[in-house]
């Protein structure tokens, strides 16, 4: 009979005889967030600890403390460095959200970006016809029951995330052209023959 059991994180301090931090509250939410913009834990910085724990043959943490700091003595100040510079961009730009840069920005996440995020198919179209030299527009309904997102010029198109082309057991066939877009921070590529 397999069993399940859980460690939960304050018996795994325990059970590694590790000091427990007691942070104050949000602190380290804001930290995490300072730390992922400002990159102050990356292995450029702070090695590949993951690798480092493994070369690692010691048993306890003051021992693992000692041998991280002969290999990496700068890590440590050169992260909290990186790390207190964001948050010092963080507490100037606090003095600058208030209620009405919080509306404006709840109206970007619920106006804006859901418009382009699920809008973002005519743009394509738009995009490529232009190229093209050629007119648009968007499928009626009639026309998506089969497939169909749009055309361009006379040419019916079906507008495809890049993913869908790897996905073998597809049931549904489609006999138009493919447009393949790709989601990327700042934009989207698209991949299209017509």
């Amino acid at each position: 009979m397999t069993r399940k059991i859980k460690i939960k994180t304050i018996e795994l301090e325990q059970l590694l005889n590790v000091d427990k931090y007691d942070f104050p509250k949000y602190s380290t939410q804001i930290l995490n967030l300072a730390n992922q913009n400002a990159q102050g834990t990356r292995p450029k910085v702070v090695g590949q600890l993951s690798d480092l724990i493994q070369e690692f043959n010691g048993k306890t943490i003051k021992e693992w403390e000692n041998w991280y700091l002969k290999k990496h003595p700068k890590a440590i100040e050169n992260a909290s460095d990186k790390i207190f510079s964001m948050v010092e961009n963080f507490k100037d730009v606090m003095n600058k959200i208030d209620k009405d840069l919080i509306t404006t920005w709840v109206k970007d996440l619920v106006i804006i970006k859901t418009f382009i995020g699920l809008r973002f198919q005519e743009a394509i179209l738009k995009k490529i016809s232009h190229l093209l030299n050629k007119n648009y527009r968007l499928a009626i309904p009639e026309e998506e029951s089969q497939g169909i997102d749009g055309f361009i010029g006379n040419i019916p198109v079906s507008i495809k995330p890049h993913t869908y082309k790897i996905k073998k057991a597809l049931s549904e066939e489609i006999d138009v052209k493919i447009i393949y877009y790709e989601k990327k921070k700042d934009g989207l590529n698209i991949y299209f023959s017509l």
